[in-house]
């Protein structure tokens, strides 16, 4: 990426990080609302730091389809509180045994096992209890929106792709296996983000099927990426360990496919994410951006 242009993605992100934690911290329970011990879980986890890149991508697609500012903002911050319900959950000793997580002691080190996964439970379902409660949005919008992540996050999405990693981590997998694991583990997320964006401004289905072509692309290179981060990234920049999918021997597509192959793979899937939005011209300038940023970042 050209340095003038990071550097402008970078005030950007910032900006929308801004303001999606400015959303965040009215969603969220107190710190002193009783019971305190899981709405301090709760908080610590959502603000220690983060891309916020769900809600951004969320964001971006609304904008480009004509979406209403406060209700697009509102979904958005929902979509983080599923994000980081999921961090807590992965970082568990059950899960991937994580001490550290955005640079700063996972919740379970900090609170105990018990209340970090009941601070996950109480941020997915806050989430949808601000997806789905009345406003702006007609409800027929917010009940497809509804089904969409419940869809994604569910064990057709997210919670699948997690068991099929975990059954298949110390042993052999082929291509096939690898790619369903990324698409749902990460992927189906990714692409539910940039959906919601799209069924909150009540789009078309062509204008949803190009958003979704790009999330869905855009989601599996970001996990590609994020493998490819495991490998040459640092503690200090990525805020947790590194290099445990190999000692774990878990499947990444470094590992079956090497490190330059996994690098042009994400780049194709990046590129092929931008085409789908090839018909909106500068409007979608916001999201080519992002793509590059995502299979670049050194963090």
């Amino acid at each position: 990426m050209n340095p003038a242009v990071s550097a402008k993605i970078d005030d950007y992100f910032e900006t929308q990080r801004e303001r999606v934690d400015r959303e965040l911290d009215q969603v969220l329970p107190g710190e002193d609302t009783d019971p305190a011990s899981v709405h301090r879980a709760m908080r610590y986890s959502v603000f220690a730091a983060g891309k916020r890149l769900r809600p951004i991508l969320c964001l971006e697609s609304g904008n480009l389809l004509g979406a209403e500012e406060r209700p697009l903002l509102r979904i958005a911050a929902a979509l983080e509180l599923i994000h980081t319900y999921s961090l807590i959950h992965d970082d568990l000793p059950a899960m991937d045994n994580d001490d550290f997580r955005r640079g700063k002691p996972t919740s379970h080190r900090v609170f105990g096992e018990a209340v970090a996964i009941l601070a996950g439970d109480g941020l997915l379902t806050l989430a949808f209890e601000i997806i789905a409660a009345p406003g702006p949005i007609p409800a027929e919008r917010q009940l497809r929106l509804t089904n969409d992540l419940a869809q994604a996050v569910g064990t057709r999405g997210m919670v699948g792709g997690q068991v099929v990693d975990l059954e298949t981590t110390g042993s052999s997998t082929d291509p096939a296996r690898l790619e369903f694991i990324h698409a749902r583990k990460t992927g189906a997320f990714i692409r539910a983000s940039v959906r919601a964006g799209a069924l909150a401004a009540g789009s078309s289905e062509s204008d949803l099927g190009r958003v979704s072509c790009y999330g869905e692309k855009m989601g599996l290179a970001f996990q590609i990426a994020d493998d490819l981060l495991d490998v040459l990234g640092s503690r200090e920049r990525m805020g947790k360990a590194v290099h445990k999918d190999g000692a774990h021997r878990k499947p990444t597509y470094p590992a079956l496919y090497g490190i330059e192959e996994s690098q042009r793979i994400a780049r194709r899937l990046a590129n092929q994410a931008c085409e789908a939005l090839t018909c909106y011209g500068g409007r979608a300038d916001r999201l080519v951006q992002i793509a590059d940023f995502l299979i670049t970042r050194q963090f």
